[in-house]
């Protein structure tokens, strides 16, 4: 089920409110955005599989060839009906050809449930995209919050959350995952929009006390 934007607007105002550290960075650089996903579920993740440690530009010419493969639509049956060799003819490592198959074969099977996200919880997603080859913990939680826009959802491994928390709250370093599990908790049920303030703060000076 998509989330107006209204939603992420209140719940941006309402953490503001709550803590003056996301004030700060909302006085700065306004509400939460996201913008809605162009791309099916499928599509975008085998998009996240190829685009992992890939350069933007080398990322976007290799999709563009593997989209051509699957004649202009990445779908399941088209991936699962193109061999290995073929998706690495256009450019993919073999890893990567495996994992684009592994996810076409679970999605076909019912393993990954493309018409059915919307009946599970993030944990339930996270769990099963994570038997997905090739697909961990975090492209799991980024297709929780770009694709489905979930509102709680605290990538607790991402770099760029560590390092956007420890600049808005002060801290003289990033915290660990670990400890960064816990500080999320005051965060709930809006803990994406706080990953999202996290992400400006290392990208934004903000009005306020220097960090």
């Amino acid at each position: 089920m998509d989330v107006n934007q209204d939603v992420f607007e209140s719940a941006s105002a309402e953490l503001a409110q709550r803590h003056p550290e996301i004030g700060r960075l909302y006085e700065a650089v306004g509400p939460c955005v996201l913008t809605p996903p162009q791309d099916d579920e499928f599509t975008a993740l085998a998009r996240a599989i190829v685009f992992q440690q890939l350069t933007g530009k080398a990322a976007r010419t290799i999709w563009g060839r593997v989209v051509a493969v699957l004649d202009g639509t990445p779908e399941p049956h088209k991936v699962a009906s193109t061999t290995e060799e073929a998706l690495r003819a256009a450019g993919l490592s073999r890893n990567k050809a495996m994992s684009i198959k592994d996810l076409a074969a679970k999605a076909i099977d019912g393993s990954v449930p493309l018409s059915g996200f919307d009946e599970l919880s993030d944990d339930e997603i996270v769990t099963r995209l994570s038997e997905v080859r090739g697909i961990g913990v975090w492209t799991a939680e980024m297709f929780l919050i770009f694709q489905l826009r979930r509102l709680d959802v605290w990538p607790i491994g991402d770099l760029g959350v560590r390092k956007g928390y420890a600049r808005a709250f002060a801290l003289p370093g990033p915290p660990a995952p670990k400890e960064l599990e816990v500080m999320g908790e005051r965060f709930r049920p809006f803990r994406t929009i706080a990953a999202w303030y996290c992400w400006r703060a290392v990208e934004t000076i903000t009005p306020g006390p220097s960090t």
